[in-house]
């Protein structure tokens, strides 16, 4: 990223203030300067222009495939039906009719865009295999701008770091196309995919306004009978259009998102006409009386402004009977509410998404849902400064304890007036994790340290999902061995705690001890290792506090939490903070673009008096939607413009480390292919040496070209280890996660410990009677004290080739690939320390337990194949076993 003189000379003179701090960080203070610039400098332009500009083609990497399919009408009429079916009859005639928001463009059909690393897809084609990771992303944008090309940098890299083909859809924004109409596209996308692959295959995730699409996806799949994804990435969801949590009224220090809201200069687009001027064309007067001057031009001036004051007598302040009642729930036509003794009707729409009277409504902000229960598992990231963090926090508790956070009775009579849906669904399993200081969607700054972790934590998460859905290990990256973030200097990454600095923080808990490691190398509390099993659940959450260096903590108790403890009637009710700074930005805006504001108003409502092309009967478009607008003769919509080199420039500094990522893989997996040949008839692949010194070579070697690249070093698996309670084992492994996956403890057995469970590399143990701290693993032969194996075996005594001779077949069977008795897991590749691996060194490998594994030789193979390798088959005569290497004894 291209660094500003003075922006640089700046840290650096406020160092002092900025230590501790994500801002102490270059990188990351100047790209969220950058972004504040921009939002700042598209407020004094048009929604039409931000929505062109983010809208741009950007180019992609050469390493990235990309293919932009349609989505049949098929899949959007039963999206509609879906839709009309969760919204009901009263839903279906609050937004206005069930036909106006099915109407799209007609030269622009709904696409979406299959994204995925153009080296994993070779991987794929040549095994001919079919994707078993499949992400839904929607895009975030304040449900108004940017595309699949603005955000594509953050989309290729969840891709690359699951291993898995994203899936993007081109759905229609607002306001031209408010709610529900970006959720009937969303909700077509998910039906196009399942489709093609098993919904347990399957993640959704979003960022900011995408986030709460995707919780409202998730809530009206459930409620229809919809399968569930495997889980949910939501990254800073926007879950609460009304702002009334305690955070919505900061000053937006460390976040890029203005304070007071998003205005820009007024179109044809945006704004719409306000309340009073909609309220007149659909009841006019016969005989309107007239108005003198002055009560004209209060009215003007109340229209410019998008809110009129009402002075609230003072010997009426204190009267609930005599004075003026706010309004400040969402909900019928007027919104309104006290501040500053005078009362303030908003007659202007607020947001761009929907209309004022549906803030409130729960598919329009899911924090006012009667249940998030029923959901498959969540992942919610926030930042800790930024201004939708409270909202973020609060929805997270109230998908894992439904019935501790119920809307207001007022809600629950509407939308569940039998009380039925908490005691239907059960708790949603639920991952919070807090980031200290960040501020919204930190992904965005995809450059920076902290959201490095933020995208390894993202992979970890959806490989659990994943595993844990399909009953099989995954495979994912393993960035410490070749990411640069995790081999910079100690004293550059290590935590606040170990600089032992005190830092005052948002949240009323210290920082306490970090959640430490049993081994020296490997912290079990932190989240730059990816491929570390998450902590158990408890009450169906994991409440993380995570800091810039990646170290997490827990997160404080739910009663210290204020946002936890607000009254249900006040949410969803505005709030003085936010409107307070919402009508100081509105009056700033009217001194500059006030006539142009009420030029373009007069003009919408001139037009939709002389009308627009006939809706049927009982559609009542709002008035920002194109539908309700559109004519016989508008003209069809421009093809995208051409490249945007500033958003290529942005998505370049964001791509520029997975680029380098790539080449450190590829320089990893070429090593692990790398052989040497010392002598003839003999070869040994070039690995590390705890590797190569379980392996006897093979003369046949694997080429480049069937090399399994997620089985090489830079790789580990992801397994379900019961961290959310009970579920059933699959009883063999998946292709591409050759490990074996936990088995669950028989009943009346005890872990290793209880508060390492979790961090054992398959799960459960049993004691061994008669003995103090010795165990035994259900899937090993190998006994072990909890942190090291022995090196012999107690299970079945088997053949090898120090025990077994020509003459000794009459006494024992020679070892062979379809003998039960031999080598334990014979069947599936070697692991060490857990994760799976081969190499393009010779044949199969055979392994008795993790860390250990041996090649069968090319003559064993060939005896195989004679039929004389078998339990069985004795009648050619006794075969000699293949040799059998030493190995000392492997850490878990």
């Amino acid at each position: 990223m291209v660094l500003s003189t003075l922006g640089v000379a700046a840290d650096y003179l406020n160092r002092k203030p900025l230590k501790g701090k994500p801002t102490a960080h270059v990188s990351y203070h100047e790209g969220l300067r950058l972004i504040r610039q921009f939002l700042a400098y598209a407020s004094q332009h048009t929604v039409e222009d931000i929505q062109a500009f983010t809208g741009q083609w950007v180019p992609t990497p050469t390493w990235v495939k990309l293919d932009e399919v349609p989505i049949s009408d098929a899949h959007l009429k039963r999206s509609a039906d879906i839709l009309k079916a969760q919204l009901g009859p009263v839903g279906l005639q609050r937004v206005g009719g069930q036909e106006w928001w099915q109407w799209r463009r007609p030269e622009i059909a709904l696409k979406g865009e299959w994204i995925e690393m153009r080296q994993d897809y070779n991987d794929r084609m040549a095994a001919e295999s079919k994707a078993d990771r499949i992400i839904l992303y929607v895009h975030g944008g304040a449900y108004y701008f940017g595309s699949v090309d603005e955000h594509r940098y953050q989309m290729q890299r969840h891709a690359r770091k699951l291993k898995a083909r994203l899936f993007a859809p081109r759905y229609r924004l607002a306001p031209q196309f408010p709610f529900p109409c970006g959720l009937h596209d969303c909700i077509a996308a998910y039906l196009h995919v399942i489709e093609q692959y098993d919904p347990s295959t399957v993640l959704l995730g979003g960022d900011s306004a995408g986030g709460g699409m995707v919780i409202n996806m998730l809530v009206t799949l459930r409620d229809q009978g919809i399968p569930l994804p495997a889980g949910a990435l939501l990254l800073s969801p926007w879950v609460d259009l009304t702002h009334s949590f305690p955070s919505v009224a900061g000053d937006a220090t460390f976040d890029y998102i203005p304070a007071n809201g998003f205005h820009h200069r007024p179109s044809m687009a945006w704004p719409p006409p306000n309340a009073n001027d909609l309220r007149e064309l659909k009841s006019p007067e016969a005989n309107p009386p007239q108005k003198s001057k002055e009560e004209r031009k209060k009215l003007e001036r109340e229209a410019t402004m998008g809110f009129s004051v009402h002075d609230v007598p003072e010997n009426e302040r204190h009267d609930q009977t005599t004075r003026p009642r706010a309004k400040s729930i969402p909900g019928g036509e007027h919104l309104s509410i006290e501040l500053d003794g005078k009362l303030i009707e908003l007659t202007d729409q607020i947001q761009m998404y929907t209309t004022n009277d549906m803030l409130a409504h729960p598919m329009v902000s899911p924090v006012m849902q009667p249940s998030l229960g029923g959901l498959p598992p969540l992942l919610i990231q926030t930042g800790g400064g930024e201004l939708l963090r409270d909202e973020q926090i609060y929805i997270a508790h109230k998908a894992a304890n439904p019935a501790a956070y119920l809307p207001s009775k007022k809600v629950m009579d509407e939308f569940d007036p039998k009380r039925e849906l908490v005691d239907k669904y059960p708790p949603t399993y639920v991952v919070l994790q807090v980031w200290d200081d960040l501020c919204h969607v930190p992904h965005t700054l995809s450059f920076t340290r902290p959201a490095k972790y933020m995208y390894r934590s993202v992979a970890q998460f959806g490989a659990w999902a994943l595993a844990r859905a399909q009953d099989q290990a995954i495979t994912i990256l393993d960035d410490d061995a070749i990411s640069i973030i995790s081999h910079e200097s100690s004293h550059d990454s290590e935590s606040d705690v170990d600089r032992g600095r005190t830092v005052d923080k948002r949240f009323p808990d210290a920082l306490g001890t970090p959640i430490r490691a049993h081994t020296v190398s490997t912290a079990s509390g932190s989240v730059g290792r990816a491929g570390d099993p998450l902590p158990p659940f408890q009450n169906h959450m994991i409440r993380q506090r995570v800091d810039r260096h990646g170290a997490t903590y827990p997160l404080a108790a739910q009663s210290e939490l204020k946002c936890l403890q607000l009254d249900p009637d006040t949410i969803g009710m505005i709030k003085p903070g936010p409107v307070r700074k919402w009508v100081a930005k509105k009056s700033e805006w009217d001194v500059k673009y006030g006539k142009d504001k009420r030029a373009i108003q007069k003009q919408r409502i001139k037009e939709m008096a002389e009308g627009y092309d006939t809706l049927a009967a009982g559609e009542v478009p709002p008035p920002t939607a194109l539908a309700g607008r559109r004519k016989k003769d508008m003209p069809s919509q421009k093809a995208r413009k051409g490249k945007s080199w500033g958003l290529a420039m942005w998505s370049g500094w964001g791509s520029k480390h997975d680029e380098d990522t790539l080449g450190r893989e590829q320089k990893v997996t070429r090593a692990s292919q790398t052989v040497v040949v010392p002598e003839a008839g003999a070869a040994v692949a070039k690995v590390d040496p705890q590797r190569a010194a379980t392996m006897v070579a093979d003369p046949t070697m694997r080429t480049s070209a069937t090399f399994d690249r997620s089985m090489s070093p830079s790789y580990r698996t992801v397994t379900d280890l019961g961290q959310a309670g009970p579920r059933s084992r699959p009883t063999t492994s998946s292709t591409n996660s050759p490990a074996p996956p936990a088995k669950d403890l028989p009943k009346g057995k005890e872990a290793i410990r209880d508060d390492e469970a979790h961090l054992a590399p398959y799960g459960m143990h049993t004691k061994i009677p008669g003995s103090e701290n010795t165990f035994l693993s259900n899937n090993s032969a190998r006994p072990h004290n909890g942190e090291v194996a022995y090196p012999f075996k107690l299970k079945n005594e088997v053949a090898s080739a120090s025990t077994v001779t020509l003459d000794s077949a009459d006494h024992v069977r020679p070892m062979g690939r379809n003998d039960d008795e031999s080598l334990a897991e014979s069947s599936r590749p070697a692991t060490r320390g857990g994760v799976s691996f081969m190499d393009g060194a010779g044949g199969d490998i055979i392994a008795d337990e993790p860390g250990v594994g041996v090649y069968e030789t090319e003559t064993g193979l060939k005896n195989q194949e004679k039929g004389t390798g078998g339990v069985d088959n004795e009648a050619d005569g006794p075969v000699r076993p293949p040799l059998e290497s030493f190995v000392t004894a492997k850490e878990f």
